[in-house]
C-alpha cells in the first residue's frame, strides 16, 4: 500500500479519513497548527485517539516553510491528502486575512514543498461555495460561481493554484455540507445540538429558508478514498474536480425537526435574515464521482442520529 501525508491532522475529516486509511492498509503522517478558531480541546483529543493507532498529528503550521519542505522531503509520501484550512463562510466575514494567510499563502507553501520534494500526487479540499450562483444541481464542468465569502474565494483560488502547479496529478475535492461525530463547533449541527440541550436560542438564518446537500463525514471520506485509489492507478498526469456530497436537498427547518427528535426536545427557534457570507440553497450532481464507483449511503435521519449519539457521551450530557 502507500504512505499518504495528510495536513489537518487533527481536524474533523482528516481525523475519519487517517483511520480509514489505516484500516484500508495504508501508513499515516499528519500533521495540524492546531490553531484555536475553535476548541483546541477538540483537536488534542482526536489527535490522542490518533496517536493511539500509531499516528502522531506533530505540530506545523503550513506558514512555517522550512518546516514544512523538511517534513514533506523526509516523509516523501505517495500522495498528500490537503484538508488543512481555515474554513466557516461566516468567521471568515470578520477574518479574510487569516483566510487569505493560511488557505492561500500556506496552501502556496505546500505546493513548494512537494515539488521540491518530488511529489507526484496531491488530493486537496475545495468547496460546494467555490461554485455559489450557478444552476442547481452544481457540477464540476460549470464556471466557477461568485463567492459569498473570502472562505469560499480562497477555495476557488486554491483550485487555481494546483492546477497550475507543475505536480503531476492533483484533485480538487468540492466537499458539500459535512456533518457528523467530531465535527466543529461552529456548524450547524453541533451548535443547534448544543443549544437545544442548554434550553438556549437558536438562530435560523434567511428565516429559516435555508437548503443544504448534508452529506455524512463517511460518505465523504469514502469518495476520498475512491479518488485517492483512483490517482494512485492512474500513471497519466492530470488536474481534476470531483463533487463529493449526498446528492439530495434538506430544508434547514427539517434538519432541526431531526434534532428534535433524537433530543426529545423542542428547539427555541429565532428566525433572522439572511446571513451575507450564506448562499441560499446548496445541491451536488456527484455523476462524475459515481462513474468511480461512489456511492452516498448515509440518510440524514441516520447521520445526525450518529451525532447525536457521539455529542452525548463525549460531552457527558443526557
Amino acid at each position: 500500500m502507500s504512505h499518504i501525508t495528510v495536513t489537518g491532522g487533527a481536524g474533523f475529516i482528516a481525523y475519519h479519513l487517517i483511520q480509514r486509511l489505516l484500516n484500508d492498509g495504508h501508513t499515516v503522517s499528519a500533521f495540524d497548527n492546531y490553531n484555536d478558531y475553535y476548541d483546541v480541546a477538540l483537536k488534542e483529543a482526536r489527535a490522542a485517539n490518533l496517536a493511539e493507532l500509531g499516528v502522531e498529528v506533530t505540530r506545523l503550521d503550513l506558514l512555517d516553510k522550512d518546516g514544512l519542505a523538511t517534513f514533506i522531503g523526509e516523509k516523501k509520501p505517495d500522495a498528500v491528502m490537503h484538508l488543512a484550512a481555515y474554513a466557516g463562510v461566516r468567521h471568515s466575514l470578520d477574518n479574510p486575512q487569516q483566510y487569505i494567510d493560511n488557505n492561500i499563502t500556506g496552501s502556496q507553501n505546500l505546493i513548494k514543498a512537494c515539488t521540491k520534494a518530488g511529489i507526484e500526487n496531491v488530493i486537496y479540499a475545495s468547496t460546494s461555495c467555490t461554485m455559489a450562483g450557478n444552476d442547481l444541481p452544481w457540477r464540476e464542468d460549470e464556471k466557477t460561481g461568485y463567492q459569498l465569502n473570502p472562505y469560499g474565494f480562497t477555495k476557488a483560488t486554491n483550485e487555481c493554484q494546483f492546477i497550475s502547479s507543475t505536480i503531476p496529478k492533483t484533485t480538487g475535492l468540492r466537499f458539500f455540507t459535512v456533518y457528523g461525530p467530531w465535527g466543529r463547533p461552529d456548524m450547524a449541527l453541533f451548535d443547534f445540538t448544543k443549544n437545544i440541550i442548554a434550553g438556549n436560542e437558536i438562530k435560523l438564518f434567511n428565516y429559516g429558508d435555508m437548503i443544504r446537500d448534508f452529506t455524512y463525514v463517511d460518505d465523504i471520506v469514502n469518495g476520498i478514498c475512491i479518488v485517492l485509489n483512483s490517482s494512485i492507478d492512474q500513471s497519466d498526469n492530470f488536474n481534476e474536480i470531483y463533487n463529493i456530497g449526498f446528492g439530495r436537498q434538506v430544508k434547514l427547518i427539517d434538519f432541526v425537526d431531526n434534532i428534535e427528535k433524537q433530543l426529545g426536545r423542542i428547539a427555541n427557534s429565532k428566525l433572522v435574515p439572511k446571513h451575507p457570507a450564506d448562499t441560499q440553497a446548496t445541491w451536488s450532481d456527484t455523476t462524475k464521482l459515481q462513474k468511480l464507483g461512489y456511492k452516498a449511503t448515509t440518510p440524514i435521519e441516520v447521520g445526525v442520529e450518529k451525532f447525536v449519539s457521539w455529542y452525548k457521551s463525549y460531552y457527558g450530557v443526557n
